[in-house]
């Protein structure tokens, strides 16, 4: 009997990019994102693999919304084995420029919608004493950037629920794995159609990354469960770094942070973006950077062989924030 799986965020971006990985390998999906027709579309696409596909139009940040996905899943598909946490929104812009909704709409969104995908997954899962969850996190859930504190803040919030559940799972003896996958910079349609106050249009911060490397890495999390999947080695330098001198990365990102950010192409600040709503279009899994992005990356190598490896990243780190700290004539 095949997987199954529950996506959510599976509409474009990496969710998009997880669910043809998993259908490339013989998994029924679940896929769960709130624009109707992108589901539809990427369901179609998905089922040429010969699995089975079930589009579910939801909104993440709706716990009820959620739990009956989970419902219809159980009684359309069958008992879930996996459950991915992808969904995310945000907005480009300083502290001073947000308003309260729209901190509460990303929040709600990238950290509560994985709680209630969490929920959801265990109320199944957890009776069977069976199941793997998979959540997304970010090298930015560990070293804040300026002009994300939305997402940086969710992101830190995820890994500080998932650590306290996977304490109670072993605690209760229940088998339910919990994986967290980090992700570098990614080339996904994200930087077109977030909420951006900027003026100019965003960017992520190079080297970015195809979005099948971070399918691969979750993939990978949801068979071969890991406490934690660092994808790339931009995450591994941006984590190991703030762990030596984050007062130094704050005064190095308050000079290069929003120059990195923003192209030199203008943006209209009053465009709506997906935060409340849905932007309509074909959007997929990639973003406008495929000539910039990479396909290929060490996250198998970084989860597999963290000893060895960490000594010498360590040593490359450190290496690294001295010559930082040179150039900020510190």
């Amino acid at each position: 009997m095949a997987t199954i799986v529950v996506i959510t965020g599976a509409g474009a971006g990496v969710g998009r990019a997880t669910a043809t990985e998993f259908a490339r390998h013989g998994c029924d999906l679940a896929l769960l994102s709130r624009d109707r027709d992108r589901l539809e579309t990427a369901a179609t696409e998905l089922r040429r693999f010969g699995v089975r596909v079930l589009p579910i139009p939801t909104d993440v940040a709706d716990a009820k919304a959620v739990e009956a996905a989970a419902d219809q899943v159980e009684r359309e598909l069958g008992p879930m084995d996996v459950w991915v946490n992808v969904a995310m929104a945000t907005v480009f812009a300083p502290v001073s420029q947000l308003a309260a909704e729209e901190i509460e709409r990303g929040t709600r969104v990238t950290y509560l919608g994985q709680v209630h995908g969490i929920m959801a997954a265990l109320k199944y899962m957890r009776p069977r004493n069976h199941g793997s969850i998979v959540c997304v996190g970010s090298a930015l859930g560990y070293r804040s950037v300026p002009l994300q504190s939305v997402y940086c803040g969710a992101k830190f919030a995820i890994r500080g629920f998932v650590n306290s559940l996977r304490s109670e799972l072993y605690h209760d003896k229940v088998a339910v794995t919990l994986t967290e996958v980090d992700l570098p910079a990614v080339n996904t349609p994200q930087f077109d159609w977030a909420r951006n106050k900027m003026g100019h249009k965003a960017q992520p911060v190079p080297p970015i990354f195809q979005p099948e490397v971070a399918a691969r890495a979750i993939h990978f999390g949801a068979f071969n469960p890991r406490r934690q999947i660092w994808v790339g080695f931009p995450t591994v330098k941006a984590i190991l770094a703030n762990r030596i001198a984050p007062g130094l990365i704050d005064r190095y990102l308050a000079k290069a942070g929003y120059t990195g950010q923003l192209t030199d192409e203008p943006n209209d600040p009053a465009a709506p973006g997906n935060l409340f709503e849905p932007v309509p279009g074909p959007y997929g899994a990639h973003g406008r950077f495929d000539r910039q992005a990479r396909s290929e990356s060490m996250e198998m190598f970084t989860s597999r062989h963290r000893d060895a490896f960490w000594a010498a990243v360590g040593i490359g780190v450190l290496l690294g924030v001295h010559r930082l700290a040179k150039r900020l004539g510190v």
